[in-house]
């Protein structure tokens, strides 16, 4: 079954974003024009924003709903290729082309992801853009401590063995997420579900056979990742911590739900798989 209209277009605009990502190749293959790129980089770019933008709002000017979309995906799109180019020509702020690249690609595929395996939960929502006001604080404070200490630690971000665990984390851990994501497919929601649904079945083979809730310890281990692959020693430890408790209390609560959703059949699977997350347990009640 191919994908559905929305999967489409959040597909075709990321990568219709991400294009600006080709721009060395092109310029490199055309010499006669490669000035435009030297020396008028900023200005290329810009045209490229506007050009995305503009052909957007003219296809999907009277399609409000696509138009949401394609204006999330597509200028996600942009931002990933703007930290690509970032890690490609800034010795001194390449980390941070990494972490936007990363942080970029979650958001997307988190939207691409869900309209692919579990369509009718889809909403705007599952970019999580809007996740919460303590999640863009977490964001926020990452850039600030990493332009700070680039400026008066710079030795700090040379560190490049750190950086690439972290990366390896980021990106193993977002593999993780989706894989869960995509295992489940209509048993994944973005919310805890307080009411069974009709199909919601107990997932517990392929990823879901080494922990209970894979897709948490994804995101937990490309949340950490991220600031490991930053070098941020003040972000690793609050994000760590932090992390840790956001998920403790939200297993908690969503194992209330699938004890009641599926009793000693969840039980079981309890005493046999942990969640994933150290010093994580869950819910426990004897039935």
């Amino acid at each position: 079954m191919g994908m559905i209209r929305q999967a489409r277009i959040s597909l075709l605009s990321f990568c219709a974003g991400s294009s600006l990502i080709l721009f060395p190749l092109v310029f490199y293959c055309l010499p006669f024009v490669s000035f435009l790129w030297r020396d008028l980089w900023l200005a290329v770019l810009l045209i490229h924003f506007v050009a995305v933008n503009g052909i957007f709002s003219a296809v999907y000017v009277h399609q409000k709903d696509s138009y949401r979309i394609v204006v999330r995906a597509g200028n996600l799109g942009i931002v990933f290729g703007l930290g690509f180019l970032l890690s490609l020509y800034s010795a001194r702020w390449n980390l941070f082309g990494w972490y936007v690249m990363s942080l970029t690609f979650f958001h997307w595929s988190e939207y691409q992801i869900t309209a692919m395996t579990n369509p009718k939960s889809l909403t705007l929502e599952s970019f999580l853009l809007d996740h919460s006001t303590e999640y863009k604080i977490a964001a926020a404070a990452s850039c600030v401590e990493f332009f700070l200490e680039s400026l008066f630690l710079p030795n700090m971000k040379t560190l490049r063995y750190v950086s690439l665990i972290g990366a390896v984390m980021a990106v193993g851990g977002d593999f993780l997420r989706k894989l869960s994501m995509w295992t489940a497919r209509t048993n994944f929601n973005h919310y805890i579900q307080h009411t069974k649904q009709d199909g919601h079945v107990l997932v517990s083979w392929g990823v879901y056979s080494l922990f209970r809730h894979p897709s948490y310890v994804g995101w937990y281990c490309w949340s950490v990742g991220t600031q490991v692959m930053l070098c941020n020693p003040i972000c690793l430890v609050t994000y760590t911590v932090v992390s840790w408790k956001f998920f403790n209390e939200r297993i908690y609560d969503e194992e209330i739900c699938l004890l009641n959703f599926f009793g000693e059949d969840y039980l079981d699977y309890q005493r046999k798989v942990p969640t994933g997350i150290p010093f994580v347990y869950g819910y426990r009640q004897l039935l």
